[in-house]
């Protein structure tokens, strides 16, 4: 079994989707030691932007395959500008490929191909966006994410933290209350 964990954050040893996306993959590990892990961090190695010619690029067809052949996702995304980051961005760009993992049919409906994954986001939000509070409707990283893997067949889960910008305190229970949702992840790698 492998698992891909992707890091998007700019933030180093600070970020609060760096340490809950590593506490994920500790855990599915923990509870599979055999697990091949795969890392790859866009922040210290950024893709480059979508362009025609680089959709038929060796990088890009690497950046493929190791998805593909992934049974798990573990992918940490931080908020910025109420968006992910343009490093998550292009690594989506370079997946999102046609015949690949999704399809058309022929009435022009989208047809996912990736659905045999599991995908485990840990987003980091600095203030509150979740469903109720005032700033909701701006919230567009979970929802991208949400659309964007849901198109290639993918139900992702969401591990969140929120607050990291308000103050200290609100910072660390929002880190806290992320990695106790860790702590209750089912463990199983691949999707049912």
């Amino acid at each position: 079994m492998t698992i891909l964990h992707i890091d998007s954050s700019i933030q180093g040893e600070n970020s609060i989707s760096r340490t809950v996306s590593a506490a994920i993959v500790e855990r599915l590990k923990a509870q599979q030691p055999m697990l091949d892990v795969r890392y790859r961090d866009l922040a210290a190695q950024p893709l480059p932007h979508l362009t025609l010619p680089g959709f038929g690029t060796e990088e890009a067809a690497t950046v493929l395959e190791e998805f593909l052949a992934a049974d798990t996702v573990v992918i940490g995304a931080p908020m910025y500008n109420f968006t992910i980051s343009s490093q998550l961005k292009a690594w989506i760009d370079h997946i999102a490929v046609a015949g690949k993992t999704f399809r058309y049919d022929e009435t022009g409906n989208a047809i996912g191909l990736a659905g045999d994954k599991r995908v485990i986001v840990a987003l980091s939000r600095g203030g509150y966006y979740g469903e109720g509070s005032a700033a909701a409707a701006i919230e567009h990283a979970e929802t991208y994410l949400r659309a964007v893997l849901g198109f290639m067949g993918i139900a992702p889960e969401f591990i969140i933290a929120e607050g990291a910008a308000i103050g200290p305190e609100q910072r660390a229970a929002g880190l806290q209350s992320a990695l106790d949702a860790v702590a209750r992840l089912e463990t199983e790698t691949v999707a049912a």
